[in-house]
């Protein structure tokens, strides 16, 4: 997670919603909502596995202040995901 160079991408903050963007695209984002629920996480395909799901997860875990919940369903690969982030709580 670390290793992404964040000074390429913008990101920006809108009520309940995390994006960042570079200057073609969108990379990913984040809604959630007060309580803690992550509504929806979406990485661009060619941007997965660079530590961007993380990044935004921490944002809104940051933001918040409560521990995340994961609202259903979740696809194969945001149970992988979950799976990574149990390991390195």
């Amino acid at each position: 997670m670390n290793n992404i160079d964040l000074s390429d991408y913008k990101l920006s903050e809108s009520e309940g919603i995390f994006t960042y963007k570079n200057l073609n695209t969108t990379i990913g984002f984040v809604r959630f909502n007060i309580n803690g629920e992550v509504e929806y996480i979406f990485v661009n395909p060619i941007f997965r596995k660079k530590g961007f799901a993380k990044k935004l997860l921490s944002l809104v875990k940051k933001k918040i202040g409560k521990k995340l919940i994961f609202q259903k369903p979740i696809s194969p690969l945001g149970l992988k995901l979950l799976k990574s982030l149990d390991k390195n709580a």
